[in-house]
């Protein structure tokens, strides 16, 4: 099946293409440096991510730290690592949700 346009559509097509494997390779290098702390327990508990979604920190207040309640620190370790990593997914859909519309082909990414 040929295209109207012929080989000026193809050719085109490819330097869109580029462009978007370009822009996204950039977006994932940026998201990549990004770190993104979220806590709970009122900053007893911290954790970082990147805004790739890899945990990379997790830093807990000594005053936190009960051997005799060791479910309540699991707790708010829990609901940093989880809110940093939220974060970090509402960074990549916020960062490549633009990408491919120039393409006109909505939710390729």
């Amino acid at each position: 099946m040929k295209l109207p346009g012929g080989g000026a559509f193809d050719r085109q097509m490819l330097r869109q293409l580029q462009k978007l494997q370009d822009d996204v390779e950039a977006a994932q290098r940026e998201l990549a440096s990004m770190r993104i702390e979220a806590s709970a327990g009122g900053g007893a508990v911290t954790a970082v991510a990147s805004g790739s979604g890899e945990l990379l920190e997790v830093r807990i207040s000594p005053e936190v730290v009960d051997p005799k309640d060791v479910e309540m620190l699991e707790d708010l370790v829990l609901a940093a690592v989880r809110e940093s990593l939220e974060k970090a997914h509402k960074a990549q859909e916020e960062k490549m949700s633009g990408l491919a519309g120039g393409l006109g082909l909505p939710g390729l990414l």
